[in-house]
């Protein structure tokens, strides 16, 4: 049998997150779940109630993961903790205030490094979850000759201070994520901690909600599934509307970046390692056709688009990380299993959301 771990997983109540805490549980390891107020651990109570009063599962609110000594006590454990997988960052292009992402996420980061310190030295292993936003500058020119494949490699070129001084939220939320990064390698660097990083790089994520039923309108998801909503099926959109253009390609199902969270947590050569976890490319167009062939019903209201333009344009960029596969053993789903499973799913949030109006 497989070794059990005791983990402290934090923002538990995130899209990503929640196919983590599955994961974890329904491979038997013991898991303690923060979040940042009793509401959302109520949700997470209530989805994952079978666990509930047992020894697998436990839950922690933090409040403020910016505040001194945030983690402290959610770190405090009996067994102790012996990984750490470290998820929340707040993640809403909508507000463009710089504050909204910098401050939390590079503070949210240093602050449970720091916690670990002090509080849990029995953690071994913490995985970070950043974002293919710390790759690549996301101001930068999309298409070149011959074009730009983004590996593990990469970093961002935005500066903290070009971040602070810009109300581009695409600035702002890059920023974020690769500052927050950057200080989680700088702390291990510089020796502070007595345990093993990992960081994972993941572009566009789609695919299933973990549990749908928590959700009654289009603005309470995550970013990367409201846009699907937004664009494709929210209460009003017609199929003769236009389908927008593709801001990003490059993507990976929700699923299996919750996988790999469990084996970069796991499998001991990913120690000190980054992986850039990209399925390969996604459209809009795409995403539209897998939503009308997955809904029939839904013909009159998804929009139709050009069918046949899928592609990206010549010369856009890609992305390579053989590592995924040969040091964490991941595999991909295809991008038809994502969206269609995803699908329904939103057809029920649109109902909900069209009966409340």
């Amino acid at each position: 049998m497989a070794t059990s771990h005791r983990v402290l997983l934090t923002g538990a109540n995130g899209y990503i997150a929640q196919h983590i805490l599955a994961q974890l549980l329904e491979a038997g390891h013991s898991v303690r779940a923060t979040a940042r107020s009793q509401s959302k651990i109520d949700a997470l109570k209530k989805t994952f109630a079978k666990y509930v009063d047992t020894p697998q599962l436990d839950f922690a609110v933090v409040p403020d993961i910016t505040a001194p000594k945030a983690f402290d006590a959610a770190l405090a454990s009996d067994p102790p903790f012996d990984r750490v997988l470290h998820t929340a960052s707040p993640f809403f292009i909508r507000p463009a205030d710089s504050s909204v992402f910098l401050e939390p996420a590079i503070k949210g980061t240093t602050e449970i490094l720091e916690g670990i310190v002090r509080v849990a030295p029995s953690v071994k292993r913490v995985v970070l979850t950043s974002s293919f936003a710390a790759v690549r500058t996301m101001t930068s020119e999309p298409i070149r000759n011959p074009p730009k494949i983004y590996t593990n490699e990469d970093w961002n070129k935005v500066t903290l201070e070009e971040a602070q001084a810009s109300e581009d939220p695409n600035v702002t939320y890059s920023a974020s994520k690769k500052f927050a990064e950057k200080a989680a390698w700088d702390f291990v660097k510089e020796g502070k901690g007595n345990f093993e990083l990992v960081a994972l790089c993941p572009p566009g994520v789609y695919g299933p909600i973990y549990d749908p039923s928590q959700f009654s309108k289009g603005k309470e998801l995550n970013q990367s599934t409201w846009i699907i909503y937004h664009m494709f099926l929210r209460p009003g959109v017609k199929s003769t509307d236009p389908v927008p253009p593709t801001f990003l390609y490059v993507w990976v199902d929700v699923r299996d970046i919750a996988r790999a969270h469990l084996l970069a947590m796991t499998v001991p050569e990913a120690a000190g390692k980054r992986f850039l976890t990209s399925a390969g490319d996604l459209s809009m167009q795409e995403m539209a056709n897998y939503l009308r062939e997955a809904l029939p019903e839904k013909r009159d209201v998804i929009p139709i688009g050009e069918p046949e333009k899928t592609d990206k344009p010549e010369g856009w960029y890609g992305t390579e990380d053989p590592t995924v596969q040969s040091v964490l053993g991941l595999t991909y789903r295809s991008k038809e299993e994502a969206i269609k499973d995803l699908a329904p799913q939103l057809v029920g949030i649109a109902e909900r959301e069209a009966a409340s109006l």
